[in-house]
This record gives structure tokens, C-alpha cells and sequence, in this order.
């Protein structure tokens, strides 16, 4: 059974005509799950593209190889390849900070030397608010 990771899916492809043909790449999708899950989704994507070029297509050839899928567009005068390819993402720089989950510290022991805390005020300590005039926390040496 295949561990859950984050799969990439990259699409390179030819741009422009003549002398000015190169390729570019782009990630276009990240999908998380099993490498299968993830050429699953590529070959969806592969079998769905329509590439600028060529302008009036003759052929179209989708062929599968090892980690992706390869397309080939003959027009006219020049053939076009785009190449769909899976990767698993080891590190992205842009990708949103995940907080790492937050553990709470066993409680500390309790020191059966220290002095129980004292006992909250009694009622008569209350201002007219109602409010304590010495707080609960005053003179506690648990606190430190």
C-alpha cells in the first residue's frame, strides 16, 4: 500500500514557432495520495489538453512513459511535444507554514513540603462591586 505524499504535476510544453520554439515548464497541480492517485489525474489532465500549437493539427499521439505521459501534435510544417510528468514534492518554499501540533507538559509533580494555597477570601474582603480587594493569587507560592 503506498504512503500519502504530495505529488506535483508538471506540464512541459513548446511555445512559440521557428527559431523562437522552446519548451516551458509549469507545475499546474499538486495532489495528495498514492503515485497512482496522482497519474491518475495526469493522464485526466493529458487527455484533456489542447495546446496552442500547432494552429491546424493533422495528428495527435499520447503516448505513456515511465513517470508520465508524453504528446505529440504533428501540424503542417513542425511536430509539438508536451510532456506530463509526476514528481512527488520534496520541499516548496511558497507552500503555507504548518504549525507542528501543539503538546501539552505533564502536569508538575506536587511537592507534599509546600503549604496548601491559601483559601479565597473570605466574602467580608469585597469592595462594593463585589469585587475582591486582595487578589486570589496574592502570596501564593505555587506561582513562582
Amino acid at each position: 500500500m503506498s504512503a500519502e505524499r504530495a505529488w506535483g504535476l508538471v506540464v512541459e510544453t513548446t511555445v512559440g514557432t521557428g527559431e523562437r520554439k522552446h519548451t516551458e515548464a509549469q507545475v499546474v497541480a499538486h495532489v495528495t495520495g498514492s503515485r497512482q492517485e496522482a497519474l491518475a489525474e495526469l493522464e485526466r489532465r493529458a487527455r484533456s489538453y489542447s495546446p496552442a500549437h500547432p494552429l491546424s493539427p493533422r495528428r495527435r499521439r499520447l503516448l505513456r512513459v515511465g513517470d508520465g505521459f508524453l504528446l505529440v501534435v504533428d501540424g503542417a510544417w513542425q511536430s509539438f511535444v508536451t510532456r506530463f510528468t509526476v514528481a512527488e514534492l520534496l520541499e516548496d518554499s511558497a507552500a503555507p507554514h504548518v504549525p507542528a501540533p501543539v503538546t501539552e507538559a505533564p502536569p508538575e509533580p506536587v511537592d507534599e513540603a509546600s503549604p496548601p494555597a491559601p483559601a479565597a477570601p473570605p466574602r467580608s474582603e469585597l469592595d462594593e462591586d463585589g469585587v475582591p480587594v486582595r487578589p486570589a493569587w496574592l502570596g501564593r507560592r505555587d506561582l513562582t
